[in-house]
């Protein structure tokens, strides 16, 4: 048989047809055959045909419009939002009208996949906002899907991560689709009545002209509406003001007020003491404040102040606005000991690849401190510790942990200081310098379910002692939905770990023992609520009265708990300050 043609037998005799002619009889497309199927469908049932025609017509109006009007914030999420007249919608007709069949249709796909990707960056603002505190910035925010990856593994298993990941790429591609065929779909309807649509138009857009003149509104939203095209250009401001952001930020970061300080002159009055910075995972303003928080916080707080001066040990107490807010931890800590507004992920990176002095540093250039850092929440590679002058760091894999892990936490907080006391602070470096300490407190993670409890310190072990105390807690999902549940457990978690440190200081602090502690950010707003402040508590405790007598004119809180009237600074505000309380002296570095 030749590969040009085929012969096929028919009524009266042999006929020769092409090959793919006949290929295509033989064996018809599966497409062909469903379209065929449609076809016979709708002429045995027009009435049902019809109804689903229209039904998918209307569908896919409502998909555009609900786009279209969709917000960028969950609080805004409410009926009145999606009955609005978007004025993008009235121009898109009013082209594709004007267009030919090949251009509409082109113009369609298109405009369908440009409106499903402002829909995904606007979902994805409204998550921000609500965790974050801030939108979703579209140069420097990728980077955060790994990490939050790994937390919903870490919260609610590798299972339910998987099917959970799986399901938002399934509905991010079936947006793009279904976006894209709406828009078609729209499309020919308007070029196939095109005397109705463009009589339609123009109703549209007198309506949308007489809701804007007017400010008519229905539950406080305006009628008229241009959202689509406010958030196109918000993006694209956010997007120039991050470019630009980087390269100013770059110069901010080359100066330093104590740069070129030499070691003998920083932390002179610190000599000999046993410096430990602590930051306590979420611990902000609401835990303090809020009313269902607030009691069980500030009843811990009030008896562990006294529990540490039965001790000997005094403290003051403050507030820091911080630079982040419900998560990103790690800019909490790198703004607190650079002492430069470290609000983005760009502005991390270029201070980790400075040579701009941190806090801890400081302290290791006086050649009169090892440095030492202890953070149960690093699991991989962390190219920081030389930024942040550390000679050693405990990750979680160093501690010697073998009971269950808490959510994202990798172990409780009480266990941690056990370890740090029994690896570092227990003994005094061979070389007879002192020590400063840099550990970071994870038992108060969102979800904050299931929580540690405290134990009797002579039973920590390797921690397997957690395990009935782990089984015994909330679930993860049990915070996940609600506020509450959300509130009193996040609370709980920070009675925890404020006890925990507490009891280390008072069980194994001495005389040189100095403590400062903080937050490093507010928790998600399903904890600290819609639009709370961004700061957080932070703490001086020591024995020896000089070392408060140093802050004296900060008018800090006496205790642990600051007032709500206590001074606030920006976190960036505190190295410098707290460098130049204890008797450093600036020699700027401007370069």
């Amino acid at each position: 048989m030749s590969t040009r043609q085929a012969t096929s037998t028919v009524e009266g005799g042999e006929e020769e047809i092409p090959a793919p002619v006949l290929a295509s009889r033989s064996f018809p497309r599966p497409w062909a055959m469903t379209a065929g199927w449609i076809r016979r469908w709708r002429v045995a049932h027009p009435t049902g045909a019809q109804a689903l025609s229209v039904t998918v017509t209307v569908l896919a109006a409502m998909l555009v419009v609900a786009a279209l009007v969709t917000p960028n914030s969950m609080t805004e999420l409410h009926p009145s939002r999606f009955v609005r007249i978007p004025a993008e919608a009235v121009i898109g007709a009013a082209v594709m009208i004007a267009l030919p069949r090949r251009p509409r249709v082109a113009l369609a796909v298109v405009s369908g996949v440009a409106l499903a990707a402002m829909t995904l960056l606007n979902l994805l603002d409204a998550g921000f906002n609500q965790y974050l505190g801030r939108g979703f910035n579209v140069v420097l925010d990728w980077s955060l899907f790994g990490d939050a990856e790994s937390y919903l593994e870490d919260s609610y298993g590798r299972a339910t991560t998987l099917v959970a990941v799986a399901g938002v790429i399934v509905l991010v591609l079936l947006l793009f689709t279904l976006m894209a065929l709406s828009m078609v779909r729209l499309s020919n309807l308007l070029a196939r009545y095109p005397a109705a649509a463009t009589r339609g138009t123009l109703v549209a857009g007198v309506v949308w002209i007489t809701c804007s003149s007017l400010g008519l509104q229905l539950s406080g939203v305006p009628l008229a509406a241009d959202s689509t095209a406010n958030a196109l250009k918000d993006q694209a401001h956010r997007i120039s003001d991050t470019l630009k952001d980087e390269a100013e930020f770059r110069k901010v970061a080359r100066v330093d007020a104590f740069g070129n300080t030499p070691g003998s002159q920083l932390v002179p009055d610190l000599r000999g003491k046993d410096m430990v910075f602590t930051f306590i995972e979420s611990y902000g303003r609401s835990a303090v404040e809020d009313p269902i928080m607030a009691p069980g916080v500030d009843a811990t707080l009030d008896a562990r102040t006294k529990a540490l001066a039965k001790a000997g040990f005094h403290a003051r107490s403050g507030w820091l606005t911080s630079a982040t807010y419900g998560g990103s931890s790690w800019l909490g800590h790198s703004t607190t000991m650079s002492g430069l507004w470290i609000s983005n992920q760009q502005r991390y990176r270029t201070v980790m690849a400075s040579d701009h002095m941190s806090l801890t540093d400081a302290f290791k250039k006086t050649g009169a401190f090892d440095t030492v850092g202890v953070m149960p929440g690093v699991q991989k590679a962390w190219p920081e510790q030389k930024w942040y002058g550390l000679d050693k760091v405990y990750n979680a894999f160093e501690l010697g942990y073998k009971g269950p892990k808490f959510s994202w936490s990798t172990m409780p907080d009480q266990y941690t200081l056990q370890q740090f006391q029994d690896r570092v602070h227990r003994t005094k470096p061979a070389d007879g310098k002192s020590r400063m300490s840099l550990l970071i407190l994870t038992s108060s993670h969102t979800p904050w379910a299931p929580i540690p409890k405290m134990v009797g310190w002579d039973q920590l072990g390797d921690g397997s002692v957690f395990d009935s105390i782990e089984k015994a807690g909330h679930p993860s999902s049990y915070t996940l939905t609600d506020d509450t549940h959300t509130k009193e457990e996040y609370g709980k978690s920070v009675q925890y770990t404020v006890t925990a440190l507490t009891e280390w200081l008072e069980r194994y602090g001495t005389k040189d023992t100095v403590l400062v502690f903080l937050g490093d950010h507010q928790p998600n707003a399903h904890a600290s609520g819609n639009h709370a402040s961004r700061d957080v508590p932070v703490s001086i405790v020591a024995k020896d009265p000089k070392v408060l007598d140093r802050i004296a004119s900060w008018n800090w809180t006496d205790g642990l708990r600051p007032a709500h009237n206590a001074p606030v600074w920006k976190m960036s505000a505190f190295r410098d300050r707290f460098l130049t309380a204890f008797g450093s002296t600036p020699h700027p570095k401007t370069n």
